[in-house]
């Protein structure tokens, strides 16, 4: 077997394959090789991918944001969530041409080759698995903190707080499609009721005209000032580099990052019932959603809270501003509601991380030459890929072991950073393999179209070019920038060669 959509691969016909253009396959005919349960509804795919761009960073990290730029960040956060919708539509239209793909990288594979397709299928998952590893370290983190609001003491049992998260949520993706969707949606309906309610008290606050007077809010340094909520906390004095351009722009960088697993929408397909009818209208509702609820959360903030207000702790780093508003509002237990929703945001990345995880390692896993590697492309009884699943839970364990050793955990955080960078090349071949589908006989002209493919495809990759480029203008952000330069250069260049050799071998046994 080979990588991707090959001659001989189940994952779909080459494009020299294709006879006719105009003529859309039926779900039936596509699907012969395709051995997953299509369990998951249109509510699934859609709650799926706000859990997995909704995140802890909004509800602790957005004060970093807003400091950085104050209310101009609205703007940077509508601008960026149009770029990546350009990503979600592209993906959407490849895969609405052939709804049993497993993952969007097949189609890098297909338009662009196995060279690419391998780097891009390879580098994908082990994103995946680095940031799962992240998340169940984030997930302990802030169990302790959730309970150490009630004085209980927990630090000494983290490690068996992760393996104890982990094998459920594992647990969860083993059962069956349906109920990691099921679990997903829960997740996610807990984190939109949090952000909901902070849009509602902001409501009820602008019409009473509430006031506060200065607080102490638990993360944050010192006291906060006084204020009055009023939009006039967002317009007077509005600038919209009120910090400087470069602080701006490097606003562009955070909020990219913010967004980043939006793209969760197109390892869903191959899963879902109807996707044809299903995938379109995620797509095109997701974006919405998710501008209304970052947009929406951000406003009622900043009307609530003069972004002036926010500053950089000591050690670093910001007060959440969700529970400032909340503390403002009178809830004194705002932290540890806030903890448990982030608790609750840090699991559903975490589970659907090991969805994707174990979907993407299972087409690994098909399109390898290694017996050994195609044990792991067999689905189970409950038709999830379970060893796959298995294997990318069992590296993500991995993450208490690196953490309690000094110089493997400093190693850990660069590759972890770095991996976030690297996502940047996978976006960009998504958008030149959309590129070449388009241009390819495999175009459905009756499909999920995506207008001025021509302009917009250019315009996504020039976005993320520049976005990689403001990597290399913070400290902070130099270090995952080189190394993502480096296994670029390194891995995608052995993954070039290797194709190259296989394509030399094969047409010299060709002409024997």
């Amino acid at each position: 077997m080979t990588f991707g959509n090959t001659k001989t691969g189940k994952t779909g016909t080459s494009t020299s394959e294709a006879t006719e253009t105009a003529q859309i396959k039926s779900i039936e005919s596509l699907d012969k090789d395709n051995d997953m349960e299509r369990g998951l509804k249109n509510r699934h795919v859609q709650f799926i991918a706000i859990g997995g761009t909704i995140g802890t960073g909004l509800f602790l990290g957005s004060g970093k944001s807003i400091a950085l730029t104050g209310p101009s960040i609205i703007f940077v956060y509508i601008g960026v969530g149009l770029i990546m919708f350009l990503l979600t539509r592209a993906i959407g239209e490849m895969m609405y041409s052939d709804p049993s793909q497993h993952t969007f990288i097949n189609f890098i594979t297909r338009y662009l080759g196995r060279g690419w397709g391998k780097f891009a299928g390879w580098t994908y998952w082990i994103v995946l698995i680095l940031t799962g590893m992240t998340e169940i370290t984030a997930v302990s983190t802030y169990f302790v903190t959730f309970f150490g609001t009630f004085g209980i003491d927990l630090n000494a049992w983290k490690w068996l707080i992760e393996l104890c998260f982990l094998v459920a949520l594992t647990g969860i993706n083993l059962i069956a499609v349906k109920v990691f969707g099921e679990a997903e949606f829960w997740f996610s309906m807990i984190k939109i009721t949090l952000i909901v309610g902070l849009i509602v008290t902001a409501v009820v606050m602008l019409f009473l005209g509430f006031s506060y007077p200065a607080t102490h809010i638990e993360g944050v340094d010192g006291t906060v000032s006084g204020a009055t909520v009023s939009l006039t906390n967002i317009t007077d004095g509005f600038q919209l580099a009120p910090n400087g351009w470069m602080n701006f722009f490097m606003s562009f960088q955070m909020v990219f990052f913010a967004y980043q697993l939006i793209e969760f929408v197109g390892v869903t397909v191959s899963e879902t019932q109807n996707p044809r009818k299903v995938l379109p209208k995620a797509v095109n509702e997701l974006i919405m959603r998710i501008l209304i609820f970052y947009v929406g959360a951000l406003v009622a903030i900043m009307a609530i809270v003069p972004w002036r207000n926010f500053h950089q702790n000591a050690d670093g780093s910001f007060g959440s501003p969700f529970i400032m508003v909340f503390k403002y509002a009178g809830l004194d237990w705002a932290a540890a509601l806030v903890f448990f929703v982030v608790i609750t945001a840090a699991a559903s990345a975490l589970n659907s991380l090991i969805y994707s995880a174990g979907r993407h390692l299972y087409q690994l896993a098909q399109d390898s030459e290694s017996p050994a590697m195609q044990r792991l492309g067999e689905v189970s009884d409950h038709k999830v890929p379970a060893k796959a699943i298995i294997v990318s839970g069992c590296m993500i364990l991995f993450s208490p072991l690196v953490n309690a050793i000094p110089g493997v955990s400093g190693a850990f955080v660069l590759f972890a950073s770095a991996a976030s960078a690297v996502v940047i090349f996978i976006y960009i071949l998504t958008m030149l393999a959309h590129r070449r589908y388009r241009q390819s006989a495999d175009f459905l002209p009756d499909g999920f179209v995506m207008p001025a493919w021509q302009v917009l495809d250019w315009v996504a990759v020039a976005f993320y070019v520049l976005v990689y480029v403001t990597l290399f203008l913070s400290t902070d952000t130099l270090g995952s920038a080189i190394a993502g330069l480096v296994w670029l250069v390194a891995f995608g260049g052995y993954c070039l060669l290797h194709e190259r050799f296989q394509n030399r071998d094969l047409k010299a046994a060709l002409e024997k």
